[in-house]
């Protein structure tokens, strides 16, 4: 049963800006900063290139194969069923650790340090059930929160631009290479929504014109906000941003603010929620595609009739996050995500490669591979550059994927292998 072309331009691209105007904008400036020093801006754009890179593929590989899965599918198209499995792998995996991450952001900015885990787990299992009936409320509700987070952002703006004649920023370190490419993975962790559309290929009307039209418009409009909010939090706490956990409140407090900082926190709580909605859709129809090739237990490709939406590979989803939210913690969230989030835009990245030169072939025409290649090489760079314990922890979890499925496929063929021609 195929689900429901049911999202429009404006839903496609609300679902991507609510995924990445989400926690990130309130919280990757002080790591980033942290890393890159006065080299922030240069890791800004070189995030903001591999971004672009990735996008374009996406936005070509979303137009040829209009269908849920994002890169698990492409990857299977172009590659080969072992590829897809590795993207999909990488990006469900990944983004049950986001989805831990942008629970805790919430709970962080709404709750009590003795309430914060509870109160996590309570928004992964009221935005869970709000994925299980049906995708255009996701898409409203997502639509909301994004409105609710730009106001909080111009409210930070507005304060900073009164602030800028009278602040003393802290002078910030001078950057390093490596520092530089660190704090180009953890901005490249906020800017990576733009998947979320590819994956939900299936839902959106006419999706070889939307997609790609929809991820263009959304990651314009995000690189502009970060550049923007990047540069108040520069030019009114420099360094001191380095030291607290929600610098944007940081800014209004330096401008004299102080009454609007609730209002700050109510922002970035709903930025985080709109992240965490969409991305619990994307990993229900990441996982409705790897279930439907066996890849996950084939149980996850049924189609709730009613509300058309992979209702148990939305709970399955919630459940997980519910655990790593009770067992991890924000750091280690954020690193686990983005090593797996990076290898799954390098299978997107290679996809849209192999494309290029199939389309050569058939028909002789010359088709863009520069941008796919270079989008390989900044997602390879970025995830090597990431804490060495991510990369640890994010390569063996790959590698207990990858065995998993070796042993599934080897219990497939052992009936046929000893039948008698």
């Amino acid at each position: 049963m195929p689900l429901a072309r049911r999202l429009t331009l404006a839903d496609a691209v609300a679902i991507g800006l609510g995924s990445m105007i989400g926690a990130g904008v309130f919280t990757v400036w002080g790591p980033a900063l942290g890393a890159a020093g006065s080299g922030v801006f240069v890791a800004l754009l070189l995030a903001g290139i591999v971004a672009f890179c990735n996008a374009t593929s996406s936005a070509r590989l979303a137009a040829a194969h209009p269908v849920s899965g994002g890169a698990y599918a492409y990857g299977r198209a172009e590659l080969g069923p072992w590829w897809g499995f590795i993207a999909g792998w990488c990006f469900v995996i990944g983004k049950l650790a986001s989805c831990a991450a942008m629970a805790m952001t919430v709970a962080a900015y709404v709750a009590p340090p003795a309430w914060q885990r509870p109160v996590a787990i309570g928004v992964v299992a009221l935005l869970t059930a709000v994925t299980c009936f049906g995708v255009t409320r996701t898409a409203r509700l997502t639509q909301a929160l994004v409105a609710v987070t730009l106001l909080g952002l111009a409210v930070v703006l507005a304060a900073a631009g009164t602030a800028l004649s009278s602040s003393s920023p802290v002078p910030l370190p001078d950057g390093t290479a490596y520092g530089v490419l660190q704090a180009a993975g953890l901005l490249f962790f906020a800017f990576a929504g733009y998947a979320r559309i590819a994956t939900m290929g299936e839902e959106v009307r006419d999706p070889a014109r939307t997609i790609p039209r929809a991820i263009g418009i959304a990651l314009s409009a995000v690189l502009i906000v970060y550049i923007v909010v990047g540069a108040a939090v520069v030019l009114t706490l420099g360094g001191a941003a380095t030291t607290t956990t929600a610098p944007l409140v940081g800014v209004v407090e330096a401008a004299g603010w102080s009454p609007a900082a609730p209002a700050i926190r109510v922002a970035a709580a709903a930025a985080a929620t709109g992240a965490l909605l969409a991305l619990l859709s994307g990993i229900g129809r990441t996982s409705l595609a790897m279930a439907r090739e066996r890849d996950l237990p084939p149980a996850l490709a049924e189609i709730d009739r009613r509300h058309h939406v992979p209702r148990r590979a939305q709970l399955a989803a919630g459940i997980v996050v519910v655990a790593v939210v009770a067992v991890s913690d924000l750091r280690g969230a954020i690193g686990f995500s983005s090593f797996g989030v990076l290898l799954y835009y390098l299978v997107a990245n290679l996809s849209a490669f192999a494309r290029s030169r199939n389309a050569l072939r058939e028909t002789r025409r010359r088709v863009p591979w520069l941008v796919p290649v270079a989008g390989a090489i900044g997602c390879v760079v970025l995830a090597a550059t990431l804490p060495p314990l991510s990369v640890l922890i994010g390569a063996a979890v790959v590698a207990v994927g990858v065995a998993l499925r070796a042993l599934r496929i080897a219990r497939d063929r052992r009936p046929r292998d000893t039948t008698t021609p």
